[in-house]
């Protein structure tokens, strides 16, 4: 499906190869890709989520299309922000887990279309250790181990260290107006507009400090799930809020003179940044919060949902301001004339865990976090409204930007075009995918959850925990859409589980992961926190 055109080459590019030359007579669209960090479409109310309103982000899918079957391919950080880059899995760009160094020679999208006139920039998020490599313009979080901070972050701007001052979600939508505003009239522009939040631990800006304090959230039917059925990867894993929710840097249960004395914690570090008047008006709004806690004495399942009510409470003010800067940028955009000239995309480098099975974070297959947001506006080829299911994941962003901009897509790209779809109110074109594939590498590590990798299809998911297991988990979407019902190895379900295995083959093979054990013993080689291990 990609387009590779012959030997039509134009000469003034030659010099970039027929892989990455401008088609004639394509008008280049600008394009805007915005990616937050662990959103997840349960907190989406395009999506149907009722824990919040959403509405600049519900315009983008009233507006444009919404897809209902994208999926990260390995549900990490930096591992899904290189895929997006590269359109090609892990295994193949060489960024497996958050402690690789994305290895920035090499051919990535933003690099094509800089190469074909556009002006391009990437603001706000990186986390791929090595600098942006491929861009006009760069501006990227540092600190926190490159997550950056909520307050008053700290940025490497084109090789310059510099400290920004406010909250860190209107900082870096000031940065994408800004590049805009400077940027050449005469070239189409690709910005890569990455928010830090709703990443870990959830700090509101300071007007949306305490707004949720009197709501009460819905539980999920799975919040206090015993895994039940399943395997040990369930049961062993370290991101539960009953175990691993932590008093200080999740639940912010610190009082000031607590904060101002322990100048070694995180939080108190955090809290340091924080403008005096902030740091009143979070003293003020968390007070109340530490006081019903002490006070409480609160345990067992009791203790999860009052945990689960907190976290609910400072991630959600985190999205509502994500929510008001894409209206910022809209505005700037239709203000400027220049909205309907713009792909305008949202998305998320995985999907999260709000409590589902007892859990925070991301990193499993399960559906929470596998699942990613994905609506896109653009009036000149989507029609207002549209809807795909589609089974699509993020290494198909790379080939899309580039067939939309009528570049050629190489033939080492491992993603599909949704421009098809797109194009087509949405319907799944003939002969497209049948399943997702989904492999993450990092363990042993924090969150403990073992490496594990499989497909999901449009009723069913199959997935293999390995290295120092060796289960299997198969489930019935349609019957079990929870997942709480491991039907792997039930007689009734001999056939689809057969199926299901060679299709897991023929994927494998399909994107070149085939002995995918034995090919992680020589890629980490040498590298302690990837020895295959016994226990």
């Amino acid at each position: 499906m990609k387009n590779i055109s012959g030997s039509l080459c134009v000469a003034t590019l030659g010099l970039l190869g027929c892989a990455s030359h401008q088609k004639e007579h394509v008008e280049q669209p600008n394009i805007i890709f915005i990616m937050t960090d662990d959103h997840t479409t349960q907190a989406m109310s395009c999506y149907g989520g009722h824990l919040i309103q959403t509405p600049n982000m519900d315009r983008i899918a009233e507006e444009g299309i919404r897809f209902d079957n994208c999926y990260a391919v390995n549900a990490l950080s930096g591992p899904s922000r290189a895929c997006v880059l590269t359109g090609k899995f892990s295994h193949v760009n060489g960024f497996t887990d958050n402690a690789s160094t994305f290895d920035g020679s090499q051919q990535t999208f933003p690099k094509l279309l800089q190469q074909a006139g556009y002006e391009t920039a990437v603001i706000g998020k990186w986390h791929l250790i090595s600098e942006p490599q491929g861009f006009d313009y760069w501006s990227i979080l540092t600190g926190q181990e490159e997550q950056g901070d909520y307050y008053d972050p700290d940025f490497n701007e084109n090789g310059k260290h510099i400290t920004e001052k406010g909250y860190v979600t209107d900082i870096i939508t000031d940065k994408v107006i800004r590049f805009l505003d400077g940027r050449d009239t005469s070239k189409p522009f690709c910005v890569m507009f990455h928010q830090k939040a709703p990443h870990r631990n959830w700090m509101p800006a300071p007007e949306h400090l305490g707004m949720f304090n009197d709501t009460v959230f819905p539980e999920p039917a799975t919040l206090f799930d015993d895994y039940a059925g399943r395997g040990r990867a369930a049961a062993e894993q370290d991101m539960s809020l009953a175990r691993t929710f932590t008093d200080d840097w999740d639940l912010k249960l610190m009082t000031r003179e607590e904060l101002l004395k322990d100048t070694t914690n995180r939080l108190s570090k955090v809290y340091r940044r924080m403008p005096v008047e902030v740091q009143h008006k979070w003293d003020s709004v968390y007070a109340g919060r530490i006081a019903e806690y002490r006070r409480g004495n609160l345990k067992g399942k009791e203790l999860v949902s009052w945990k689960y009510q907190q976290y609910m409470r400072d991630y959600l003010a985190t999205v509502v301001s994500v929510d008001e800067n894409i209206g910022r940028l809209l505005k700037y955009l239709e203000d400027k004339g220049e909205l309907d000239n713009t792909v305008i995309v949202y998305t998320s480098d995985q999907g999260f865990f709000l409590g589902e099975h007892g859990w925070f974070d991301k990193r499993f297959m399960y559906e929470e976090c596998q699942r990613m947001p994905l609506i896109v506006r653009y009036p000149k080829a989507i029609k207002a409204g549209s809807v795909s299911s589609a089974i699509c994941m993020n290494v198909d962003f790379a080939p899309t930007f580039l067939d939309l901009a009528g570049i050629d897509i190489p033939e080492d790209i491992q993603g599909e075009s949704l421009k098809p779809i797109l194009e087509n109110e949405g319907r799944t074109p003939d002969g497209w995918r049948k399943a997702a594939y989904y492999h993450y590498y990092e363990y042993p590590a924090e969150h403990s959850v073992k490496r594990h990798y499989g497909i999901r299809t449009r009723d069913f998911k199959l997935v293999h925990f390995y290295n120092d297991i060796d289960e299997w988990e198969m489930y019935d979407l349609k019957k079990d859409p929870n997942e709480m019902n491991n039907v792997f190895g039930h007689p009734e379900y001999a056939e689809v589980q057969q199926e299901m295995m060679s299709l897991l083959k023929e994927t494998q093979t399909q994107y070149g992961d085939t002995d995918p054990e034995e090919k992680e013993k020589v890629l980490f080689k040498g590298d302690r926190r990837f020895q295959h291990r016994q226990k």
